[in-house]
């Protein structure tokens, strides 16, 4: 039994609170002080759902596309000691071979609990908004690569990302949904109608809303606004300090709400490294001061940020109310990304996975509980 000071069920905050873990989910839980002695007291601490990393490439080194279990448990480490307690590997565009063989080995990591599913960021992505994909790649939705590719993932492919204006996108849509997936609009030139259309077959997520998108522009309002102001689409934002300026993500979040925007950090292997080289994809990445970008141009390469920074930019942003503000973070960067991807429920309630983060008073991560156990243990924890 865990108590403290502050815990954030992802529903209601309860100032003191309990929670009782056995057999890897939570079983029980209250306000107040704990029914027996707990077994963990912690103070001066805020206790919140494992965060859900629902966009991220790589980190501590690794990347995803890599797909050797020791660049996945690298990412993956790097990304729970910072209280991702769940996160879909991405793969980016590669020729169709690659992927394919990608895929099947990630698909081997899901089954044995390193990710909670794979996405695929690609191949199937605009020309003129790849960001740092590598062009070369790039190809129009074919229904036999499709299949093969949800084939090898055996059930574990969760999002495909694909540009709505390609030949075959509508289709490939339909396809996706149809095998349970989750299909996203992204990386795209589409108009909004093109967007509308998506979402009518079934698009139900924003790939990181504004980044590698056609802008909005007076006449034609493109992806933008036909994602934001239809009620069945997940928005993803990339809060990091560099993919997007803090007004648009006020503005999103006023009009969205709480209950639609997914935070993801679209990390690369350079999150929790030192500046300096790396790769994406192939394509060489260089670091400088924390922001990824392809060598030779001001193209960002993903990034280099963590969840429990993305939840405190998500604190700053919401008002004088501390309560409010952590319940909205909550919902951000667990509830709302677990939910978009049908993955076991977020948050602390009866019958949910045991993942927990402990945050001190500046909101750093002093703790992490990952289906029960403790992966980074809390001074007082038993």
């Amino acid at each position: 039994m865990i108590s403290a000071d502050c815990i954030v069920t992802g529903e209601q905050v309860l100032r003191p609170g309990w929670v009782e873990v056995a057999d890897h989910r939570v079983v029980a839980l209250g306000a107040g002080l704990p029914p027996r002695a707990a077994d963990t007291p912690l103070s001066d601490v805020t206790v919140v759902p494992g965060f859900v990393d629902t966009h991220v490439h790589g980190g501590g080194g690794g990347a995803f596309s890599d797909a050797t279990r020791e660049a996945t448990r690298a990412a993956a480490d790097l990304h729970r000691h910072h209280g991702t307690t769940s996160m879909v590997a991405s793969l980016v565009a590669a020729p169709p071979e690659a992927l394919l063989r990608q895929v099947d080995r990630l698909a081997g990591h899901v089954e044995d609990g390193l990710v909670r599913g794979v996405h695929l960021e690609g191949p199937w992505l605009s020309p003129q908004r790849c960001g740092a994909h590598e062009p070369s790649a790039l190809r129009d939705p074919d229904p036999d690569e499709l299949a093969a590719l949800l084939a090898a993932g055996r059930g574990t492919i969760r999002m495909v990302t694909l540009a709505p204006e390609l030949d075959g996108a509508t289709a490939a849509i339909r396809q996706v949904v149809d095998a349970g997936a989750v299909a996203a609009v992204g990386h795209t030139e589409a108009t909004y109608d093109q967007t509308r259309l998506a979402v009518a077959a079934g698009a139900t997520v924003a790939t990181h809303l504004f980044n590698a998108m056609r802008p909005v522009h007076h006449r034609e309002p493109g992806p933008v606004l036909a994602l934001l102001e239809d009620d069945r689409v997940t928005v993803e934002l990339i809060t990091d300090g560099i993919h997007l300026h803090p007004a648009l993500y006020r503005e999103v979040l006023g009009r969205a709400g709480s209950d639609r925007v997914s935070l993801v950090t679209d990390a690369m292997a350079a999150s929790g490294m030192p500046d300096g080289a790396y790769e994406l994809g192939g394509l060489a990445v260089h670091v400088v001061e924390g922001a990824a970008r392809l060598v030779g141009s001001d193209t960002l390469a993903g990034s280099t940020a963590t969840m429990d920074a993305l939840f405190r930019f998500a604190v700053s942003q919401a008002g004088p109310d501390l309560d409010t503000a952590l319940l909205a973070a909550v919902r951000q960067t667990s509830i709302v990304p677990s939910r978009a991807l049908h993955l076991p429920e977020a948050g602390l309630r009866v019958g949910a996975p045991a993942d927990a983060v402990v945050l001190d008073d500046g909101l750093a991560v002093t703790g992490v509980l990952s289906r029960g156990a403790w992966v980074r243990a809390p001074a007082g924890a038993g």
